[in-house]
């Protein structure tokens, strides 16, 4: 199933269950399914919105997009992620609030809720269970905050069933949201850092270098730089100083780059007398070594 397809789905479901979850939290006077509630609708809309998104990345490049569209599934990723934190802050406002303004609460409506609840999410964890896009790995993520989140619930509403510690109910919706808070932060870090263009997560720049300056015919690797599009598709540019005929050490390049995931390449090859224009390289003086390139 492609990947717009199960956001889809997931997007369906949770706006459905969200209406469901408004008219339980009314019904039950549970702040911990009315704030879930609010939860969902944001995450309804943001799924709403990754669907979108992910559908314009699949766009083939073009002159506007040499690079491709792939980007527009990690900013769908971001606005997720960014109605996610709004989400949680809000709730922990609202129930630190009836902590001091406590409400009577019906348990066993609680209960058939938080069980529905958790029923509904781990069918829509499993629609998104698979996929690496930045866009699919944060809905996946929301969905499977949601399920321990009504584990939660369901767990706490049987035991103010028999201990009538309304109390409970605050202490559930702030644990939540606050675990679902640090999650989200997180992954909202890497989505900053890729649009930073920082070096992809699991890759060296010097194991890269000890990799292609090990390869037959390669004199020295300089001048690299390794970036990602959208968390799956890494590009990657260098200078090869090399004696040999270019074409079969940019095959060895390529072939070698292969297993660090790194698909799009581009590689300009130098002579060992040939001057680097690397400002690494101009910025060092004519005795020191430098360790960037090869000149003196």
């Amino acid at each position: 199933m492609k990947t717009e397809k199960k956001l889809l789905i997931a997007f369906i479901l949770n706006l459905s269950f969200s209406v469901f979850e408004l008219v339980g939290g009314i019904m039950t006077g549970s702040v911990a399914i009315f704030s879930d509630a609010i939860h969902d609708v944001g995450d309804a809309v943001a799924v709403g919105l990754s669907y979108l998104f992910e559908r314009k990345s699949k766009r083939n490049p073009d002159k506007q997009y040499t690079y491709g569209y792939g980007r527009f599934s990690v900013i769908g990723g971001g606005f997720t992620t960014l109605i996610l934190i709004f989400g949680s802050i809000t709730v922990v406002y609202y129930a630190v609030e009836r902590i001091f303004r406590p409400v009577e609460i019906n348990y066993d409506g609680m209960i058939l809720f938080a069980v529905v609840g958790t029923v509904v999410n781990l069918a829509a964890v499993y629609v998104t269970r698979s996929g690496d896009s930045v866009n699919q790995k944060a809905v996946n993520l929301h969905m499977l905050e949601d399920v321990l989140g009504w584990v939660v619930v369901l767990i706490g509403a049987v035991l103010m069933r028999f201990t009538n510690l309304i109390i409970l109910d605050s202490i559930m919706s702030v644990g939540i949201s606050l675990f679902i808070l640090k999650h989200a932060i997180s992954h909202l870090i890497s989505i900053v850092h890729l649009f930073c263009e920082k070096v992809p997560k699991g890759i060296s720049v010097d194991c890269v270098k000890e990799k292609l300056s090990s390869l037959s015919g390669v004199l020295d690797v300089h001048h690299i730089h390794i970036w990602s599009i959208d968390g799956e598709h890494h590009c990657a540019t260098m200078h090869i100083v090399t004696k040999e005929e270019v074409t079969n050490i940019k095959l060895k390049i390529r072939e070698t780059l292969k297993q660090f995931n790194i698909t799009h390449i581009t590689i300009e090859t130098e002579r060992e007398e040939e001057f680097c224009g690397n400002r690494q390289c101009l910025i060092k003086t004519s005795t020191e070594v430098c360790c960037d390139c090869h000149q003196h």
